[in-house]
């Protein structure tokens, strides 16, 4: 697998993992529990994070042509 394929792969698995947490954080967590709506609110930046990652390196793998 290359480089840019693992990538892919990666910011995928990620942002669905950081979905999942913004879940649990949001409803399935026990109510007032201060350490979900902290693990809700990071999963919220890593969801909005990653894609903005994976852009920034595809196009830097397009312009030093790493397949």
């Amino acid at each position: 697998m290359s480089l840019r394929g693992f990538h892919i792969v990666f910011v995928t698995a990620a942002s669905l993992l950081f979905a999942f947490l913004v879940m649990w954080g949001f409803f399935f967590a026990e109510e007032g529990d201060s350490w979900a709506k902290i693990m809700s609110a990071l999963g919220i930046v890593g969801l909005l994070g990653m894609p903005l990652y994976g852009r920034y390196f595809l196009r830097k793998a397009e312009r030093e042509n790493l397949n």
